[in-house]
């Protein structure tokens, strides 16, 4: 593939996650225009994206607009917008988009792809996103950990063919993104939306990085049950799923893999920004009351975080 042309790619929502992959790709040689909010825009165009990432410290020189109209001329679309702005990016984006081109959802949560499908008729590819990024300044995005995917689709009547799919996970890969693709993406989702409940909610209720939170005794008690709970809701909606197996996969990205990481919604918090807490432990209480499945700790948290969302500032 190293010889091929790359896919014009737009980034649609250039918050942490979307610059740090937009930005590799782009670091990468391949055409990329990021869509963000003007400041940022503006501080990119100026001085380039930097990337502190935990290889290389890098400024990176990509197109950056608030126009979504660019979308008409990319192959491939980043949609990276927060989940609470999934139905109405998708509303604005649709219009713009080619017959053939390619989305990648890089969003939290397991139900974004229907919601997109459901709100503009986009049938667009999930992702599992695994990083730790935060944006520590204007045009500056931090990576603390990780950074790979996986991507696949949620249903067999998709119309996004297995060869295109191999395709984007190539695109990514030569970007030097690992990203490979699953054959059941919608378990892959869960796991993940099990690993984002154990630890966003107590991350931002703590303000506390993820090792810590790996190391406490009290705290890891409180992701088993958020887990248990998470995992029977999967099990009663059709997705099989170990919870003993995730509290071990938890804890393991904790220590290990992203112990530097503070949760997107400690992030959100710290800026006085809405959090995803409502596609994240409030989907497992809403999915855990249709089916009939308790869910104490996973309200207890979403209640929390809910309180502190909308708490007046200190002082």
């Amino acid at each position: 593939m190293q010889g091929k042309p790359w896919p014009r790619i737009a980034v649609v929502g250039a918050g942490a996650v979307g610059c740090y992959f937009g930005g590799m790709l782009a670091r990468a040689g391949a055409p990329v225009t990021l869509i963000g909010r003007a400041p940022h825009v503006e501080a990119i165009n100026r001085d380039g994206l930097f990337i502190d990432s935990i290889h290389f410290k890098e400024r990176i020189s990509v197109s950056a607009t608030d126009e979504l109209a660019v979308v008409r001329d990319a192959q491939l679309v980043l949609f990276s917008v927060k989940t609470v702005d999934t139905e109405n990016a998708a509303k604005l984006l649709a219009p713009y988009l080619a017959p053939d081109t390619l989305v990648v959802s890089l969003q939290n949560g397991v139900d974004n792809a229907e919601r997109i499908d459901f709100a503009a008729g986009i049938q667009a590819i999930s992702a599992v996103v695994y990083i730790a990024a935060e944006m520590i300044g204007l045009g500056r995005v931090k990576h603390l950990g990780r950074g790979d995917l996986v991507i696949g689709t949620p249903s067999s009547d998709h119309n996004t063919s297995e060869a295109e799919i191999t395709e984007v996970a190539a695109t990514f890969t030569r970007a030097g993104v690992p990203c490979r693709v699953s054959k059941n993406i919608t378990v892959e989702l869960w796991e993940k939306l099990l690993m984002n409940c154990a630890y966003n909610a107590i991350s931002a209720l703590s303000r506390t990085q993820y090792g810590r939170i790996a190391r406490d005794a009290d705290s890891i008690e409180v992701m088993k049950h958020v887990i248990t709970e998470g995992a029977a809701v999967g099990t009663a909606s059709g997705v099989q799923l170990s919870s003993d197996t995730m509290i071990a996969a938890a804890l393991k990205l904790g220590s290990k893999a992203m112990p530097e990481a503070l949760s997107s919604t400690a992030q959100d918090i710290a800026r006085g920004k809405p959090t995803e807490i409502d596609s994240l432990n409030g989907f497992l209480v809403r999915r855990g009351a249709e089916m009939g499945v308790p869910t104490p700790v996973n309200q207890t948290l979403y209640s929390l975080v809910k309180l502190l969302e909308h708490a007046p500032p200190v002082g």
